[in-house]
C-alpha cells in the first residue's frame, strides 16, 4: 500500500505553523479506475486533520466540502480561517477536542488533489483528458485514505450541499463504516432543476474563447471570463431573493449611475457589484476545469445507481444513525427534497431546520443552530 506522502510534499500556498492541525498534506492512494471509464495511474488526495485519533479508533469524523470548497475546514495551527469556523473547532459543535476530524479535497479539484491542473507522467497537465468523475468515485477513493489513515469505521460523516451528496453517498456505499450521517441541504439525486442550473455554469465556461477545450494551461489567457459568469448565476441560487432585496434593493453602487443620463459604460447597481466580486473571488482561486469537472459530478449524483432503487440504496443505511437537516430559505436544494430524502430511509426521520434568511448557503453561515440537535442525536458524550 502506498504510503502517506508527507507536508513537505504538499503542494498549494498554505503557510504551515508549527503543528500539524489543519495543515495541508498530501497522499498517494494509488491508481484507479472511473466508474464511468477512464483511469489515473495515479491519484493524490489532499487532506487536513485536526484533534487525535484514540486508542479505539472510534472518534473519527469525516467533513466533506462543497462545490468549491476545500479541505481547510477549521484555521487549527495554520494561519487561516477555515470555511466552517465557528461549527468544527475545540468546544464546538463538532469538537476537535473530542474528535479526530479529517476532510479531504475531492478528486478533480484544485487545492491539491489531483485534478485536471495535474501533471501526467510526461509532465502534460491533464487537462481535456482527466476523466468524468462521480460523487461514487470520490467517495471510494476516500475510502482509501481512511484505510491509511487507520480509520476502519467514522463516529460521523456530514457535509453540506456537494458535501451532504458525498457524505451520503459515502454510507451507501460503504455502510458498515460509517456510525453516524448528516446530510445538509442536499439530496440524494440531483433534480432536473439543478442539473439545468448547472448546465448553464459549465456551458458559460465552454463557451469562454479561451477555454480552448479544456487545454488552455500553457496559454496566456484562461477561460476567467466564463468562470466568473458560471459563478454569478451559482451564487444568485446560494442566496435567497429575501436576503438580496434587504441588503441591496435597487441602490446604485457608490459613484455609479445604472439608469438615466450617463457618459460611456453604464454604472451598476450594489446588486451588479457583488455578483462581480463574488465571481472575481473565484476565478482567482479556483481552476475552470476543476469547476467543470466537480460540477459534473453533482449533476451525476444518484445514490440509486447501481442499486436498483432509490429506496434499495438507502435501504443500506438501516444500521447508520441519520439526521437530515434543510435550510428554511433554501431556493436551490429545496426543503421538501430533504423531506423526502428522509421519508425514504428505512426508518423515516424527522427533517431539522436551520432558520436562515441567507437560502442555500445558510448551512455554512448558520450551522450552528443545529448544535443542540447534534449534540443529543449525534455527538452524545454519554
Amino acid at each position: 500500500m502506498a504510503s502517506i506522502v508527507t507536508t513537505e510534499d504538499t503542494i498549494g500556498t498554505e503557510e504551515f505553523a508549527e503543528g500539524t492541525h489543519g495543515i495541508l498534506r498530501r497522499a498517494s492512494v494509488g491508481e484507479y479506475s472511473f466508474e464511468f471509464g477512464g483511469y489515473l495511474p495515479q491519484v493524490a488526495l489532499a487532506y487536513e486533520t485536526w484533534g487525535e485519533l484514540n486508542a479505539e479508533r472510534s472518534n473519527a469524523v469525516l467533513v466533506m466540502h462543497a462545490l468549491t470548497g476545500d479541505a481547510h475546514v477549521s484555521r487549527g495551527d495554520s494561519q487561516t480561517d477555515g470555511w466552517w469556523e465557528d461549527f468544527v473547532g475545540p468546544g464546538l459543535t463538532v469538537d476537535t477536542d473530542r474528535f479526530f476530524v479529517v476532510s479531504v479535497n475531492m478528486v478533480g479539484g484544485c487545492n491539491g488533489s489531483t485534478g485536471p491542473a495535474s501533471l501526467d507522467e510526461q509532465g502534460v497537465p491533464w487537462g481535456s483528458r482527466f476523466p468524468f468523475v462521480t460523487i461514487k468515485d470520490s467517495v471510494r477513493l476516500e475510502q482509501r485514505l481512511a484505510t491509511q489513515l487507520g480509520i476502519e469505521r467514522w463516529h460521523t460523516v456530514l457535509g453540506g450541499s456537494m458535501g451532504g451528496a458525498r457524505a451520503l453517498e459515502y454510507a451507501v456505499e460503504f455502510p458498515e463504516q460509517v456510525a453516524n450521517l448528516v446530510v445538509m441541504a442536499s439530496t440524494g439525486q440531483a433534480s432536473a432543476e439543478q442539473i439545468a442550473f448547472a448546465q448553464v455554469q459549465t456551458q458559460s465556461i465552454r463557451l469562454d474563447p479561451h477555454f480552448a477545450g479544456g487545454d488552455y494551461y500553457l496559454n496566456q489567457a484562461r477561460p476567467d471570463e466564463g468562470l466568473g459568469l458560471a459563478r454569478r448565476l451559482a451564487h444568485l441560487t446560494y442566496r435567497s431573493e429575501a436576503e438580496l432585496e434587504h441588503r441591496f434593493g435597487r441602490k446604485a453602487q457608490e459613484g455609479e449611475v445604472p439608469a438615466g443620463p450617463f457618459e460611456g459604460k453604464r454604472g451598476r447597481y450594489q446588486v451588479e457589484s457583488y455578483l462581480d466580486h463574488q465571481a472575481s473571488k473565484l476565478v482567482n482561486r479556483f481552476d475552470a476545469n476543476s469547476y467543470l469537472v466537480l460540477t459534473e459530478a453533482l449533476m451525476s449524483h444518484d445514490v440509486a445507481r447501481g442499486h436498483g432503487s432509490y429506496e434499495q440504496a438507502l435501504a443500506r443505511l438501516e444500521q447508520v444513525n441519520v439526521l437530515v437537516a434543510a435550510v428554511k430559505s433554501d431556493r436551490l436544494y429545496y426543503p421538501e427534497q430533504s423531506v423526502k430524502l428522509a421519508a425514504s430511509l428505512a426508518t423515516p426521520k424527522p427533517v431539522h431546520y436551520i432558520d436562515s434568511p441567507i437560502g442555500h448557503d445558510g448551512f455554512l453561515t448558520d450551522a450552528a443552530q443545529l448544535d443542540g440537535v447534534l449534540r443529543t442525536l449525534v455527538f452524545d458524550e454519554d
